[in-house]
Parts: C-alpha cells; structure tokens; sequence
C-alpha cells in the first residue's frame, strides 16, 4: 500500500483515542497553554517517521551492502568526471 509522505498536502481526519499520559506531563502542558492532542499527534508522527526509516534500512540493506561492495571494489562510477 503506497502512503503519501506529505502530510500537509491533505486534510487529516480526526479519529478520537484513548491514551494515558503522566498526570504531571498534562498539568504542566496545560499551565504552559500546550495543545496536547497536537503535542501527542506530532510526536507520533516523529516516531513512526522514524519507525518507517529503520524498517527501510533493514529491507534494503543487502542492496545498501552490495552497492558499497562493488564501490569499494570498483571505485565510483563516473567518478572521473567529478569536479572535486
């Protein structure tokens, strides 16, 4: 299923959730006029940015390993045609 990485090029769909927080986390929050459930949203979508970058890597590794492989045997392609 292909995902669409930018988020601001749609209007998300709020779904209510249930989650518990440290009760001194949402104090604190409140005191300081913080939008929790936005607070919450965004560091959700830092950790499953995160989540999806790992899970690249590992699918992807052997390729990763091989290109470096071939480049450390190789050389770089092209690479006499690079100005620096």
């Amino acid at each position: 299923m292909a995902r669409s990485f930018v988020r601001e090029a749609r209007t998300p769909i709020r779904r209510a959730a249930n989650i518990s927080l440290d009760s001194a986390l949402i104090d604190d929050a409140k005191e300081l006029g913080i939008n929790i459930s936005r607070a919450c949203e965004e560091g959700l979508a830092k950790q499953i940015a995160e989540e999806r970058g790992r899970r690249w890597l590992e699918e992807n590794r052997a390729a990763i390993e091989s290109s470096n492989a071939w480049v450390a045997e190789h050389g770089l392609p092209l690479a006499k045609y690079r100005q620096f």
